[in-house]
């Protein structure tokens, strides 16, 4: 087996970390869906309680009490959605990181095969042959 180049070790590093990255948008995007799903209920909430219809009215404190949880929930969401937001940049800093050190590395590579192949163009051009060496 071939020995790795570091380049390819680090290639995969950044495949792994672009996943990463998506599974933090992901998990960003049904927090935001949840969010606004929170506040649709919200909004119904406050039309029951400023409803005239009577019925309406025999259930205001649980109206009330319902609201003050979703009111609580939509907190927690938002203090969730930053958090997640912040991990989001993390993954997407570190792949930038590790696609920069990449390419570095894979540019290094290349710098090495190029001089690899000058000193052996170097050495063809002029080493001795093998038979004149027999002749002496």
């Amino acid at each position: 087996m071939a020995p790795q180049k570091k380049s390819d070790k680090l290639k995969r590093l950044v495949a792994v970390q672009r996943h990463m990255e998506r599974m933090a948008e992901s998990d960003l995007g049904v927090t935001t869906q949840r969010i606004e799903e929170n506040a649709r209920s919200m909004d119904m909430v406050m039309e029951a309680i400023g409803s005239l219809d009577p019925v309406h009215r025999l259930f205001a404190q649980n109206y009330a009490d319902r609201f003050d949880r979703l009111s609580n929930t939509d907190k927690q969401l938002h203090g969730l959605q930053q958090v997640q937001e912040m991990k989001l940049l993390r993954e997407r800093a570190k792949g930038d990181r590790l696609e920069e050190n990449r390419k570095d590395a894979r540019a290094l590579e290349e710098r090495a095969a190029d001089d690899d192949a000058i000193y052996d163009l170097i050495d063809i051009r002029f080493a001795t042959p093998a038979s004149d060496k027999l002749e002496e």
